[in-house]
């Protein structure tokens, strides 16, 4: 296999610091070609002197500004959104590995389809507010779409050899987050919040593995990665994260793709698919895991899993509002603005209010997601 060139849309966070390892370990099959940040340009300059891509994108521009000062020409800079389509439309690189966090990843992972690139898929805010319209682009375009999240990691792995018409259920593991076990969440801090018991990973990707929403947008994602309804894609708890999805088939068995809950394996995976490397990461070992367990997620304490499953139902826009107000709602949480269990009251509010539109063009996506942040807002100031 012949080196490929990855560009990382988001390298200091935790899919682009991981994918970063990967490439760190397998250099012979791997490169970071081009890097981008939202402002942290003091670990992007670290990653600049060790991987040496080719051009950097900060979205800040002042410190844009300040890293071309630093940097000494080892590399060129852009700036701003306008940077990060620019960098995608180059297409100068084999690979995309889309990990903007949230809504911000939709228009450059867009830039990446046009260029019939594949696109290594961690965002999955993508395919939440904008799933056909994605799916019809890489229709059009001829890009591979590979998922990177170790849910859906795991079915793609699952899946490779099987019949589509005899696929009956997707099973999508969730670990419970750090409330799995308490009943009472009115009076959950921050930093309670944060503290996810098997996963390293964002703040709000943290905030949303404690509410389930990242499950439920795991699902909406699923739906469209898979082309299955809402009925065959099932949602089950289990603690360990070792089992990170399976699949039933229409005779009643099932696959599972099982590892340490370590996100290298599933950018790996990304990277070099069909082909599989070997690396000296951690495996797993069974006789010290003890026991795995399974249970039914509770929608009435996890509403936001219950309100991802109603947009799915409703379709159009409403999956893009649920994400806007979801994003408005965690931030305005970690900041203390509001109390956990706030959070999918806001989004409930937030998709009353604002007009679903049952088939939306990219514009009117853009649109809706401007039009509820801006009431959220109003609302929560």
């Amino acid at each position: 296999m012949k080196q490929k060139k990855i560009l990382i849309l988001g390298s200091t966070g935790s899919i682009g610091v991981n994918a970063l390892n990967v490439i760190r370990e397998l250099p012979e099959y791997f490169c970071a070609e081009a890097l981008t940040v939202n402002s942290n340009i003091d670990e992007l300059e670290k990653q600049i002197n060790e991987f040496n891509p080719s051009a950097v994108v900060v979205r800040n521009e002042a410190k844009s500004a300040e890293l071309k000062k630093r940097i000494n020409n080892k590399c060129e800079v852009l700036s701003g959104d306008e940077g990060l389509i620019e960098i995608t439309r180059r297409g100068n690189y084999d690979i995309l590995l889309s990990s903007l966090v949230g809504f911000a990843g939709l228009a450059p992972t867009i830039e990446g389809i046009k260029q019939n690139k594949r696109i290594a898929l961690a965002n999955k805010e993508t395919l939440v507010v904008a799933g056909e319209l994605i799916i019809d682009l890489c229709k059009k375009y001829n890009a591979e779409l590979i998922p990177v999240d170790s849910e859906h990691s795991a079915i793609f792995q699952c899946l490779v050899g099987e019949k589509s018409n005899e696929i009956n259920k997707l099973i999508l593991t969730a670990s419970g987050g750090p409330f799995f076990n308490k009943m009472n969440l009115t009076d959950v801090s921050v930093s309670e919040a944060l503290n996810h018991p098997n996963w390293k990973m964002g703040k709000k990707v943290t905030i949303d593995s404690a509410t389930m929403m990242n499950k439920g947008l795991e699902v909406i994602e699923a739906h469209w990665l898979f082309n299955l309804p809402k009925e065959n894609i099932e949602v089950v708890i289990h603690p360990q994260s070792i089992i990170h999805s399976m699949v039933e088939f229409i005779d009643g068995s099932i696959k599972a793709q099982l590892s340490l809950p370590d996100m290298k394996l599933p950018i790996q995976y990304a990277f070099s698919y069909p082909d599989r490397i070997k690396t000296g990461f951690v495996k797993t070992n069974f006789p010290n895991l003890g026991q795995l367990t399974f249970f039914e997620p509770d929608r009435e304490k996890f509403k936001c899993l219950n309100l991802a499953y109603e947009v799915m139902e409703q379709e159009g826009t409403a999956p893009c509002i649920l994400n806007a107000a979801n994003e408005l709602a965690v931030d305005k949480f970690l900041k203390g603005k509001i109390g956990f269990t706030q959070i999918p009251d806001i989004i409930n509010e937030a998709l009353n209010k604002i007009e679903n539109h049952r088939t939306p063009d990219i514009e009117t996506i853009f649109e809706c997601d401007r039009q509820t942040r801006e009431f959220v807002n109003s609302v929560y100031n």
